[in-house]
């Protein structure tokens, strides 16, 4: 019997090198087999994907700190005692990155979850991130670049204006967003790569949660489910703010209320002008084409 291919796996064809990243990091990593690898551009769901992920693990418990389990493996600036403490891990482990497909090393014994977001409402989240942050977030970040790089920039308290910056220059003060998500929506149909959309989350918390227990290989139900449900809820994570926020929350102004701030989508809508409207729209089409800019758009599922 003929022994039929398996999937091309995608292989890393560029590295990529931020105030925030370091994509090089990754050449090195030691895949376990399970290893989930949650991916987002920013602020489109990541530390909720993460929240899911280890209440799937750990069977809805109390009093996980997540983002001491849970680094983001590509930070420029993430301490080396950090990828210790996750090589050290005798759970299943579930990590972060915000690199596009193409600049990720992927192994086949690993899961990638990609979450997508359309850029409107990521680049509001983002306003509030980056406008709220201390000045140390802005000294950490600025440290130990080449010289000549360019410095990150807390900038405008206004979000039409910095949603203007971000979507002219793709991505300012960040990375490169339509790339970004084109890179995981070129990759949708590994066997170990899942794409869910931020508005499902919302709209489906427990429906989104079961299917990712089932991409990942976990059962789940019944009191164990319920108790997932409600932790996963952005009130109890409001709650749990400084166990779920990356450092604590240290690095904004408020603490971890200001990284988990309100959950929400379509604040632009009030605020961008119609032909801001129109050029985002026209943009995704161009950039992504009619199925993938839809999804970004509004979620729902993936036609084959």
């Amino acid at each position: 019997m003929t022994k039929m291919p398996g999937p091309a796996w995608p292989v890393k064809t560029r590295e990529m090198f931020t105030h925030h990243i370091d994509s090089r990091v990754w050449n090195g990593f030691g895949f376990r087999d399970g290893d989930v690898v949650i991916a987002t551009y920013a602020k489109s769901g990541t530390t909720w994907m993460q929240q899911i992920v280890s209440q799937l693990i750990f069977g809805g418990a109390e009093g996980i700190v997540l983002h001491q389990l849970s680094p983001w493996i590509d930070l420029r600036v993430l301490p080396p005692e950090a990828l210790a403490a996750v090589a050290a891990q005798e759970h299943r482990r579930f990590v972060k990155t915000h690199l596009p497909a193409d600049a990720l090393v992927f192994s086949p014994k690993a899961r990638y979850i990609y979450i997508g977001r359309d850029g409107r409402d990521s680049a509001w989240s983002l306003h509030n991130h980056h406008y709220n942050a201390t000045d140390d977030y802005f000294r950490l970040y600025n440290s130990g670049l080449p010289d000549g790089f360019p410095i990150l920039e807390r900038g405008t308290g206004d979000p039409c204006e910095f949603y203007r910056t971000w979507f002219e220059r793709n991505g300012h003060p960040m990375w490169p967003f339509w790339e970004h998500v084109r890179s995981w929506w070129e990759v949708r149909s590994l066997p170990n790569v899942l794409l869910v959309h931020f508005n499902d989350m919302k709209s489906d918390l427990e429906g989104t949660i079961r299917r990712i227990a089932e991409f990942l290989g976990m059962s789940v139900g019944g009191e164990t489910l319920a108790r997932i449900v409600s932790h996963c809820s952005f009130d109890y994570m409001k709650a749990h703010a400084p166990e779920v926020a990356p450092r604590g929350g240290a690095a904004w102004k408020g603490g971890a209320d200001t990284f988990i701030n309100k959950g929400t989508n379509g604040r632009w809508r009030d605020r961008l002008t119609a032909e801001d409207v129109a050029a985002y729209e026209e943009r995704a089409l161009a950039e992504l084409g009619p199925q993938c800019a839809r999804w970004l758009a509004t979620g729902g599922a993936i036609a084959a």
